[in-house]
């Protein structure tokens, strides 16, 4: 049997009896070969490098298309692994059970498929994908080749949420109580902590400059339209232009809006309209923006203020039966102790090396995340086109707008394909 084949088959059935224990081969701390996850990582310019060691998996090949990034992470890594300057030939070696994507977004949904078809297990950096379009082609991949998949936004499960001063699962549980009432109205601002980073923004009169020679700078591009090099479009200036990302809202928005998915109990659907209040984009360069808002089918909303700050006296949750404020104040009378009466949230699937071992879904997956980056896709859309929008969550596309449909799935450059 392949190695990775054997992991799976042995883990869903008896085949699971043949792994040895750990204290046969050597003793207290020491890790069988078959208890051990081996992971690749694409992208180890930054946030790639970062990741080396999660539990339960050992590091064996990375890549990347710039030279000093490579060098820098063979030199972090202390011991002898692979290194690739092509993304297909890691996802493709034998020795990789998981693959790690930390390119730009771009890159995320062919990268994510890839891996898929190639029997890969994979943890994605957020956004999950740069267009609606790609987020739908990497479900369908990651369902059809039996895949785990993670995307690396943690707020849902894990942490103390922006401006709240608690975990989510206590905000969920109150609002599954029904004592806010419904629907529910979720504000986030600066004062919920949605500023960090919000100012990434583009240079709309880029000087053209030489392409340095560590860097494959067409294999940086790939799929995105060719655009002649500039510091400021690679690297950790990115996210300032559309090709491949959304500035602030790209980068963090999914950090912010996936936690309220999981409150509103809105993993299955999609707003039905976004509003937006911006100065009108350039074609190229993302822009600031003042308040985006999206809207559901039953009436609860998701308020987004970006440069306009919004009120610092704005509740993060109102609802018609009461309101919960930053820290994590609420003003119903006795809150706290009548929501003592009530169950807690299920428990979620939190430990991705238990995932890829049991086969079970993580609890951000292909499917919940591909709906909470569709929120921050449609608001991309919107701010790219200038104007409030109509969507179909079911058929996930604009409603009678053939400009936004567009860019649901947009061309990618020869001969890159999802």
């Amino acid at each position: 049997m392949k190695r990775r084949d054997f992991l799976k088959k042995s883990l869903l059935g008896a085949a699971a009896l043949t792994v040895v224990p750990r204290h046969v081969l050597g003793g207290p701390g020491h890790t069988a070969p078959s208890d051990q996850l081996t992971k690749g990582i694409i992208g180890v310019g930054g946030m790639g490098r970062g990741h080396y060691g999660y539990a339960g998996t050992r590091l064996v090949a990375i890549c990347d298309v710039d030279r000093n990034h490579l060098d820098a992470g063979l030199q972090l890594a202390g011991e002898k692994i692979a290194a690739y300057h092509d993304y297909r030939d890691l996802i493709n070696d034998p020795n990789v059970d998981i693959v790690h994507i930390a390119t730009p977004p771009h890159w995320h949904g062919i990268m994510s498929a890839d891996a898929a078809r190639a029997g890969k297990d994979i943890w994605c950096e957020k956004p999950m994908t740069r267009t609606i379009g790609e987020g739908k082609r990497v479900k369908e991949a990651v369902k059809q080749n039996g895949s785990i998949f993670r995307l690396n936004t943690w707020f849902r499960f894990t942490d103390t949420f922006y401006g709240m001063n608690t975990t989510v699962n206590k905000i969920k549980k109150l609002v599954d109580s029904g004592m806010l009432g419904w629907p529910l109205k979720v504000t986030i601002s600066k004062h919920t902590g949605f500023n960090w980073k919000f100012f990434w923004v583009g240079q709309t009169s880029l000087p053209v400059q030489q392409v340095p020679a560590e860097l494959d700078y067409d294999m940086w591009l790939g799929p995105a339209p060719y655009k002649p090099y500039s510091t400021h479009r690679v690297h950790a200036t990115f996210r300032g232009y559309w090709d491949y990302d959304a500035g602030g809202l790209g980068d963090m928005g999914q950090h912010y809006i996936d936690p309220v998915q999981y409150l509103l109990g809105k993993d299955d659907t999609s707003p039905v309209s976004v509003e937006i209040d911006a100065p009108q984009q350039h074609d190229d360069a993302v822009g600031t923006w003042r308040k985006i808002a999206y809207t559901y089918d039953d009436g609860c909303q998701i308020i987004l203020y970006g440069e306009d700050n919004g009120d610092p006296n704005d509740a993060y949750i109102e609802g018609p039966g009461g309101k919960v404020y930053p820290n994590f104040v609420c003003d119903i009378p006795d809150w706290e102790k009548r929501l003592a009466e009530y169950p807690d949230p299920l428990p979620q699937q939190t430990d991705f090396i238990d995932c890829v071992r049991s086969r079970q879904k993580f609890a951000l997956n292909e499917e919940n995340g591909f709906r909470s980056a569709t929120i921050v896709n449609m608001g991309a859309v919107a701010l790219r086109l200038g104007r409030n929008l109509k969507f179909d969550p079911d058929k996930l596309l604009f409603v009678d707008d053939e400009a936004a449909n567009r860019l649901i799935d947009q061309p990618m450059r020869y001969p890159w394909t999802l």
